[in-house]
């Protein structure tokens, strides 16, 4: 049995817990930094090695990828459309746990839903402070606060909006219906998404790298916090028939 909601969870009848989670997420993701441990530098070396490659080599691959308006609208439909669909599906997915009277389905909608709102916040903050000018601006190499702060902003092109938002929704995802099958299907589907921003000419594959990886750790930091799933144990109230009492479940799939 899963857990009933509490007054502590986000519902469409409790929206202030919903504001609460993406603000005290919002802190813990700006400030994960001061967290870093020794064993995390074997993603964060990976990381920053690849992003400094891609962004020396940006504009050469871009030059080489070539302008062909036919394909770039045609990438740009597809990961324009795939992501609203993103970030439609949890109000979908809430309204059909809200009549089927699914809590586990409703609870991965919220989680969802709240990666979705974290990414985009610290996106938008993002692109504002790194200023990066987009393929089609300026002289097409993405040049970062290209004129300083006299024209600030002058281009929003890192990170990759549409790439931090489907990773941080496959990653909770991934993490809610751990199977090979769903993980293929949402990670495939991010990383799509976040080739055919290239191939659209809208970001350099340096931009669609820091979003990707952002977003997977993004959704990865509500996962882990915000999922029963997650958790080794959960309380659940149930009805009996001497009356109210309270379940104890334990995960021992918990990864």
């Amino acid at each position: 049995m899963w857990a009933q909601t509490s007054p502590d969870d986000c519902t469409a009848h409790t929206p202030k817990p919903c504001i609460t989670h993406v603000l005290q997420d919002e802190v813990g993701i700006v400030t994960s930094p001061l967290r870093v441990k020794a064993k995390d530098f074997f993603w964060i070396a990976p990381f920053g090695v690849a992003t400094g490659f891609a962004i020396d080599y940006d504009a050469h691959m871009m030059r080489d990828l070539g302008s062909n308006p036919s394909r770039e609208d045609k990438f740009k439909k597809f990961s324009d459309y795939t992501t609203y669909g993103a970030s439609a599906a949890p109000v979908i997915g809430y309204l059909v746990a809200a009549g089927t009277h699914n809590d586990y389905l409703q609870e991965s909608s919220v989680l969802a839903g709240e990666a979705t709102i974290d990414a985009i916040i610290l996106n938008e903050a993002l692109k504002y402070a790194i200023d990066r000018e987009r393929p089609n601006q300026g002289d097409g190499t993405g040049r970062f606060w290209p004129h300083g702060p006299s024209t600030w902003p002058d281009g929003q092109s890192m990170p990759s909006n549409h790439s931090i938002i489907m990773w941080s929704f496959a990653r909770v995802i991934a993490g809610q219906y751990n199977t090979p099958a769903t993980k293929i299907a949402v990670y495939s589907l991010a990383g799509a998404v976040s080739v055919s921003r290239v191939l659209a000419r809208d970001h350099f594959p340096s931009d669609v790298i820091v979003g990707s990886t952002f977003g997977y750790f993004i959704g990865d930091y509500v996962f882990r916090h915000r999922s029963r799933q997650a958790s080794l144990f959960s309380l659940s109230a149930v009805n009996t028939a001497n009356g109210r009492g309270v379940q104890l479940d334990i995960n021992l799939g918990r990864r």
